[in-house]
């Protein structure tokens, strides 16, 4: 296992609020200056407007590199919420590690929580309308930045300016990466086998896992 542990720099919490026309959300996340509770239900302070799909024990912390933001940056210049953490609704900002770096099960000490990788974060509408960038979520699927979930193993609290150190790692071959690509850009056409692994991956949140049934079946 590869030693790995970053700084937190930010640990973020949203309220519901008006999104759009019609559509509310707590994608808008502010950063606490104090550390904060995490049961295993998420954050203290933190809501989801929709709980079908988003939150629950297995979507418990999101967690978006800082480092894809010049990326984001670049191709949407001037674009104000890109200029501080938060704006693709994350709990939790690092920089020194990305979806290729990270694997499904990873558990990592997180200030006094214990948390494990249960799924990378699929693209939806509602951060293209928070963006007001509609070709957003295709942009996550092909360049494969698309954030992952901790469910929490042992409740604790967070802060900025903890570390967040890998203390175990079950399957090296699993990147968070590798599995996106084979759920939703495409990558299970050349790799059929790798599908029938992930429906039987425990450790991976059951919705992808059924996900991965589902292509298989086509």
């Amino acid at each position: 296992m590869s030693v790995l542990s970053v700084t937190i720099n930010a640990v973020l919490t949203g309220r519901i609020a008006p999104l759009g026309a019609k559509g509310r959300s707590a994608i808008a996340k502010t950063a606490s200056d104090t550390a904060l509770r995490v049961s295993f239900s998420g954050l203290d302070g933190d809501f989801q407007a929709d709980k079908r799909h988003h939150g629950g024990p297995d979507k418990a912390l999101h967690h978006y590199p800082l480092d894809h933001y010049a990326r984001w940056r670049a191709a949407a210049p001037d674009h104000p919420k890109l200029n501080a953490p938060g704006a693709f609704g994350e709990n939790l900002s690092t920089i020194g590690f990305d979806e290729t770096a990270v694997f499904i099960g990873d558990r990592f000490r997180a200030g006094t929580a214990l948390i494990e990788i249960s799924q990378g974060r699929q693209p939806c509408n509602t951060q293209a309308r928070f963006l007001e960038w509609k070709a957003l979520p295709s942009l996550i699927v092909r360049e494969r930045r698309c954030g992952w979930y901790y469910r929490v193993i042992e409740e604790g609290a967070i802060g900025r300016g903890d570390a967040l150190t890998l203390i175990d790692r079950p399957l090296p071959h699993w990147s968070v990466a590798r599995v996106f690509g084979l759920l939703f850009s495409g990558d299970h056409k050349t790799d059929p086998a790798a599908l029938a692994e992930l429906n039987a991956m425990p450790l991976l949140f059951e919705g992808w896992r059924a996900r991965a049934e589902k292509l298989r079946q086509r």
